[in-house]
């Protein structure tokens, strides 16, 4: 006993961090493991799925590695610019796509029906707000999720027909994925807002921006988008909440073709400075990217791995690989974080966008470790950055091939979330994301962290038991 109390302490400590905190300052040297109780479950229906699963997990583990095949081998490229009307298929002019599950105008949140009321007077479909309102719900208008459609959005998500949107295509498996432009941060239309700036931004946007930009990625030919995220990821980007490294890389390859493309020196400053003021101006990229590799692995039979995490402000869903086409829905949690001057939580709408395609393909909260200056627009710490993405390893099939984290010695990002995992471990995905006030009109207040809701996946997890 004696020699033990004279020797320099070592300790293993299993659990909670801070217990190490006191040996550490006194001299002591630690290994902290990190540790986390089995979880257990008493729902028999859910007891009987994860037997179910056990007892056929070859057959999904076959197919689990078919997903990640193809989502590595998966090679996306910006290849255009068009009008939703006729690019996107199935939209029609009386159609307006949205984010999330499918959801009717009396149900929609506050931040979507601004934006829809924005969309309507932008088409020149209504006057003003009331006549906008009355459209809506009168049933002449069909809303769809955008997800529906190849396509996706941040926030609101709304395409309306005019709106111009980015053509990507997945050239290993000739899938296309669409998503509009991005507005900037602020008082947007994604994020509820229809002031006339809002409504004058957007006819700037269809009328002087798309078409310039459309002419210089024909000029370019094809813009490797797949490799601009993952150079994005080697200098801070998670490229969903911080997209900074990656709109500047954009800016430099487009740049040389714009200043070909467009005469007019008043119009190309004012082009290049929209988008170098927009930091999220790649966001619209990164989803359609993700979304464009996550869709061909859609349909594989037995597949436990999740090909959608989306939220329409109302109701958080997910889809799985292998049971295409269905959604599982639950309440949308309100993310807590940080709050522009004068709003607080109490402001907050749930959460709302598809821009968790990013999480769902590898990206966004899942690579926050990439991009610790991150946690000041999110709140925590930069090593809560660290352990978000090393805890969602727990939950993910594989490390991705191409998109790396240098902070963890360039491990792969942790990807396809598998329901198996989720449900075993009790651990949920990490999405970080921004803020949308409850009322229509205000637009974002903020920005957070959130996890996506247990329940769906356990639904999940039941109805792909029931398949096997």
């Amino acid at each position: 006993m004696n020699n033990l109390i004279n020797k320099k302490l070592k300790v293993i400590n299993i659990g909670i961090e801070e217990f190490a905190e006191s040996i550490k300052k006194s001299g002591g040297e630690v290994i902290s493991i990190d540790f986390k109780p089995p979880r257990i479950i008493t729902n028999e229906e859910l007891k009987y799925a994860l037997k179910k699963v056990e007892d056929n997990i070859e057959k999904i583990e076959r197919a689990n590695k078919e997903f990640i095949d193809r989502l590595f081998k998966s090679k996306i490229y910006l290849i255009g610019i068009g009008k939703a009307l006729e690019v996107i298929p199935g939209m029609h002019k009386d159609m307006i796509l949205h984010a999330g599950p499918d959801i009717e105008w009396d149900r929609m949140c506050g931040p979507m029906k601004g934006a829809i009321i924005g969309a309507l007077i932008y088409e020149g479909r209504a006057k003003d707000e009331k006549e906008a309102e009355e459209i809506a719900s009168s049933g002449d208008i069909e809303f769809s999720p955008c997800h529906h459609h190849n396509s996706v959005g941040p926030m609101a998500g709304i395409i309306s027909p005019s709106m111009p949107v980015f053509i990507l295509i997945n050239k290993e498996f000739g899938n296309r994925a669409f998503c509009t432009l991005n507005e900037g941060l602020g008082k947007v239309l994604r994020y509820g807002a229809y002031s006339n700036e809002v409504i004058e931004r957007l006819k700037w946007m269809e009328k002087v921006l798309a078409p310039a930009l459309k002419s210089a990625i024909e000029g370019a030919g094809e813009i490797d988008i797949k490799n601009i995220i993952a150079q994005a990821l080697y200098m801070g980007d998670e490229l969903h909440n911080r997209n900074r490294a990656a709109t500047s890389l954009f800016i430099r390859t487009i740049a040389p073709y714009l200043v070909r493309k467009v005469r007019d020196e008043k119009i190309l400053e004012s082009i290049l400075r929209f988008i170098d003021s927009n930091d999220h101006f790649f966001l619209n990229l990164s989803m359609p990217a993700c979304k464009a590799m996550l869709e061909i692995c859609e349909g594989i039979e037995n597949c436990s791995i999740v090909t959608v995490m989306a939220r329409n402000g109302t109701e958080f869903g997910i889809k799985v690989s292998g049971l295409k086409d269905r959604w599982f829905k639950t309440e949308a949690p309100i993310p807590r974080g940080l709050f522009f001057g004068g709003y607080t939580q109490e402001d907050a709408n749930r959460d709302i966008g598809d821009s968790a395609i990013t999480e769902t393909a590898g990206l966004g909260g899942f690579a926050i470790a990439s991009a610790p200056a991150i946690v000041q627009f999110v709140g925590g710490s930069p090593s809560d950055a660290i352990n978000y993405s090393n805890e969602m390893f727990k939950i993910t099939y594989s490390e991705n091939n191409i998109f790396k984290i240098p902070y963890l010695n360039f491990k792969g990002t942790p990807t396809g979330i598998d329901i198996i995992k989720v449900v075993k471990t009790g651990i949920t995905p990490i999405i970080d994301t921004g803020i949308a006030h409850k009322k229509a009109g205000i637009g974002q207040i903020g920005a957070g962290i959130l996890r996506a809701p247990l329940k769906i996946f356990e639904d999940a997890l039941i109805q792909l038991a029931k398949n096997l």
